[in-house]
């Protein structure tokens, strides 16, 4: 699951610190090898109990069939500080990675890639975490600026910051808000966006991430009436007491 480059137990300062060390190892070609089977993975945070739900589906690229899922549930460490996302996020879906037992060909996530401040969003990051390709799919921007793409599916327009080309603003539905794919780790801005478009069917939403997101939301929704119920149970106790 790739060496540990670093511990996760650091001050926002330190975060911004690993992330400008780490930068340099991004790399922005195509996958060393076909893309077959795609992985989406989401977060979901429990505010109730402080607790981070991390989701890893693996599907088929071909037809989108659901090959394998797995969850994970740990504490939140790191704040939700813009920027430094990955350091809120990554633990948590490590954890949900080792009970998968296939190792995806591309990783799609629900963040950024290079379309970051300093160039190493969720994805990247993770991408040279566990040195496999990703790609940042996001629902809004973080940074860049684009010219509105066209209204069909399929168009897109290059997201720029800074005079670099992070990404792309791509039209996944007609007539539909786009989304900001940018490429994570082993990955070019072109191979990303055709890989998201492969993933997408009736949603704006690509389905590796999509399903992502409906499984730790179903988890998270799991687990808050877990603890109504027992709630309900303890009143109950007392009050035959």
């Amino acid at each position: 699951m790739g060496s540990p480059l670093h511990s996760w137990q650091v001050t926002p300062k330190q975060a911004i610190a690993i992330q400008s060390a780490l930068r340099s190892r991004v790399v922005l070609n195509p996958p060393p090898r076909p893309v077959r089977t795609v992985a989406g993975i989401d977060v979901s945070y429990d505010a109730e109990t402080a607790t981070m739900i991390a989701g890893v589906v693996v599907l088929n690229l071909a037809d989108l069939s659901l090959l394998e899922y797995a969850t994970a549930v740990t504490p939140a460490t790191f704040p939700y500080v813009p920027g430094l996302l990955s350091f809120r996020e990554i633990p948590a879906v490590l954890l949900a990675f080792r009970k998968i037992k296939s190792r995806p060909d591309c990783l799609i996530c629900d963040g950024q890639g290079i379309a970051h401040p300093r160039r190493i969003g969720l994805a990247s990051h993770l991408g040279i975490w566990l040195g496999l390709p990703t790609i940042g799919c996001a629902k809004s921007v973080l940074v860049g600026e684009f010219a509105p793409p066209g209204v069909k599916r399929g168009s897109r327009s290059f997201m720029t910051d800074r005079g670099d080309r992070v990404g792309v603003a791509l039209r996944t539905r007609d007539h539909v808000k786009p989304v900001f794919v940018s490429p994570g780790h082993q990955m070019t801005i072109a191979r990303a966006a055709e890989l998201v478009l492969d993933c997408c069917t009736r949603f704006r939403l690509p389905e590796p991430t999509r399903r992502a997101h409906l499984l730790v939301n179903s988890v998270r929704i799991g687990l808050r009436n877990q603890r109504s119920k027992t709630g309900r149970a303890s009143v109950a106790v007392k009050r035959k007491k």
